[in-house]
């Protein structure tokens, strides 16, 4: 930025900085000046200009879509010493869903690379430096030394004081001198308390549990006392902690946490032989979480079958045009979805659902190492023809990773159809965020009967929807699937 103000000059040492030089527009004397005395300096250091030296800027991991956590290094576009300028491309960044070129902000020289190509960083993270002149190339290669050398040395310090606490951890439990429990437990007369078991065993064995004195905490009467008054063999070993009953139990609390965690690994199961452990790609993390996060919708499931002998009747016509069979059945389940809006709204925080003002049709696409759902936004107010050549560069960025964000977070409502496998029939699985998910399966020949009672043998193919229950009932999914079956065995409309 050009400023009157501001100048480049070169300093002694051959070091170039930004100078500020600033005009003075008093001409008298100072009122001051004669009663006060001042040490004197030479005329040109009165005039020193503040040196401020140009910033070594970090290039971030950024944030390429509201679920990423962290991205993976594809490749840089730039090696080190190369020459940037603001808006270029550097580094190729996966996020959870797509490959993304990121650019640089500033003019300036990429001095280090932080993080190499394979390797992942957090989002905010730096992952490269950027110097404004050459003399800085150095300096930022030492700062990038310097934070690859304290990299392996943090997991150090975390890892050293993890010792001090297995020696902290016995000390509670040998500080167990604590006799108030059982004086809590001999205070006198008091309602008898004793667990579920202990009162079915006592039953069992015609045992008063009245007369029974509870080595539990706070007297509780427990199974093995029960046993014991029954002079049966205590049928488990841990009943020894009954002769210190709130001793025995901070003991336990004080070694529960050590033995969970040294059981956790003992609960997994041995490694087969031969096996490999592969580590999720950052894609198939992401699918792994939302997975897990649409546990916790509640959903039901229904399913329709449509006879699709007319559809097929018209992808025979419109094929040769570049129409698709997925085109149409998203632009029939758009047109069915405008006459239902319930089935295309959102439900995000359980305690409201929101209209969606677009359908935005979300189509699950396989490719190379995981899964993703292109969008077809404003599928409904798309004719056909501009629908299929859009879902068409949809599929080939898709496959490329080159989808932007908006292009795969923005659906309403998803079509999954594995229909051209020769899928008969599945479920799906609700994505978080959206009110339903249609599942197509395949089209088969299959024999049906008129009401006169006549046979005859058509195309059908079923249909099954997963939907949110909070937002969306029964009778809204079979209205929906209705009117679909009505668009698809009448798909005239489709071409308009």
């Amino acid at each position: 930025m050009a400023s009157s103000f501001l100048s480049r000059a070169a300093l002694s040492g051959n070091t170039t900085a930004i100078s500020f030089s600033f005009s003075s527009s008093i001409s008298s004397p100072l009122p001051w000046s004669s009663s006060r005395s001042y040490t004197s300096f030479p005329a040109n250091s009165r005039r020193r200009i503040p040196v401020i030296q140009s910033k070594i800027r970090e290039i971030f991991m950024p944030a390429l879509s509201s679920t990423m956590t962290e991205g993976k290094i594809v490749s840089w576009v730039k090696s080190e010493g190369d020459v940037l300028s603001k808006g270029e491309s550097v580094v190729v960044v996966e996020s959870d869903k797509a490959d993304m070129d990121v650019e640089t902000f500033y003019d300036g020289i990429l001095a280090a690379i932080v993080i190499g190509e394979g390797e992942t960083a957090p989002v905010g993270a730096p992952i490269g430096l950027l110097a404004e002149t050459e003399e800085e190339v150095a300096e930022a290669k030492a700062k990038a030394a310097s934070k690859s050398a304290s990299t392996p040395s943090t997991p150090a310090a975390a890892v050293s004081p993890s010792p001090p606490p297995p020696s902290s951890s016995p000390a509670p439990a040998t500080s167990q001198p604590s006799p108030p429990p059982p004086m809590a437990a001999s205070d006198g007369p008091r309602k008898t308390v004793a667990t579920p078991q202990a009162k079915k065993l006592a039953k069992q064995h015609k045992v008063d549990i009245g007369s029974i004195t509870g080595t539990g905490p706070f007297g509780r009467i427990t199974p093995a006392d029960v046993e014991a008054a029954a002079g049966i063999a205590p049928s488990k070993p841990a009943v020894s902690n009954v002769a210190s009953p709130v001793a025995s139990e901070t003991a336990s609390v004080a070694a529960a946490a050590p033995a969970k965690a040294a059981a956790a690994p003992s609960n997994l199961p041995p490694p087969v032989p031969g096996s490999t452990v592969v580590p999720f790609t950052t894609m198939q993390a992401a699918v792994s979480k939302n997975m897990v996060e649409s546990l916790s919708v509640p959903t039901f499931r229904v399913g329709y079958p449509v006879s699709t002998d007319a559809l097929d009747a018209l992808y025979e016509k419109v094929k040769p045009k570049g129409v698709t069979m997925t085109a149409l059945l998203a632009k029939a389940a758009a047109m069915a979805l405008a006459q239902h809006p319930v089935v295309n709204a959102s439900c995000k925080d359980g305690k409201s659902f929101t209209y969606n003002s677009n359908i935005n049709i979300a189509v699950a696409v396989a490719i190379n190492g995981g899964l993703i759902t292109p969008v077809l936004q404003d599928a409904d107010k798309l004719d056909l023809y501009l629908l299929s050549q859009k879902w068409k560069e949809l599929v080939e960025k898709a496959r490329s990773k080159q989808l932007q964000p908006n292009e795969y977070n923005s659906g309403t409502f998803t079509l999954s159809n594995l229909g051209m496998f020769g899928v008969d029939r599945f479920d799906a699985i609700l994505p978080p965020g959206q009110g339903a998910i249609m599942a197509v399966g395949a089209s088969k020949p299959t024999v049906v009967t008129d009401a006169d009672g006549f046979f005859s043998v058509k195309s059908k193919m079923l249909v099954n929807v997963t939907a949110d229950h909070r937002i969306v009932y029964g009778a809204d999914l079979a209205a929906f699937l209705q009117t679909f079956a009505k668009i698809v065995e009448n798909p005239e409309s489709l071409t308009l």
